[in-house]
């Protein structure tokens, strides 16, 4: 029997509880692993909020569905995180947070030795604050090609400070 099959079957039995305790768990340690298992137990509670609107036997993958929620609302609480950090630096006074001099025709010069392509999407990830799907967006490559740019860019910066 499927798990959707399973599912259907299981249906008339509370759903929603069912489907938590035969996912929840499993759920918490898929989550956990990316945010931690404080912040895991928060989010699986919060995708059975989401899905209690749904009907467990209209589910046909349900640890699919499960798991696209919880990265969701991982995604959206992470981007409220930046968007705190961001107003957050905003309130800082301007000499907080400037390099020197030095630091900066260093910078400067470091990113201007950059191979191009990967000095493109450096410049707009760390300077223009885009995703990785928007910068793939953008110069029309792929998210794995923005990454593999981005990793060679990092190790070139690092190379160039001595790290």
């Amino acid at each position: 029997m499927t798990e959707a099959e399973h599912m259907a079957a299981d249906a008339a039995d509370d759903g929603l509880n069912r489907l938590y305790r035969r996912y929840a768990a499993w759920l918490a340690r898929r989550v956990g692993a990316r945010i931690g298992p404080d912040a895991a137990a928060d989010v699986v509670q919060e995708t059975y909020l989401r899905v209690a609107p749904h009907a467990a036997g209209d589910i046909r993958h349900p640890k699919a569905f499960l798991l696209k929620v919880a990265m969701n609302l991982v995604r959206d609480e992470h981007r409220r995180e930046v968007r705190r950090s961001r107003a957050l630096d905003l309130q800082r006074p301007p000499e907080a947070e400037s390099p020197s001099q030095i630091d900066r025709i260093m910078l400067e010069d470091i990113i201007a030795g950059m191979p191009q392509i990967q000095r493109d999407v450096f410049v707009l990830s760390r300077f223009s604050g885009m995703t990785y799907p928007e910068i793939a967006q953008t110069l029309g490559i792929s998210v794995k090609t923005v990454e593999w740019r981005m990793s060679r860019a990092l190790e070139y910066c690092a190379s160039r400070l001595d790290l």
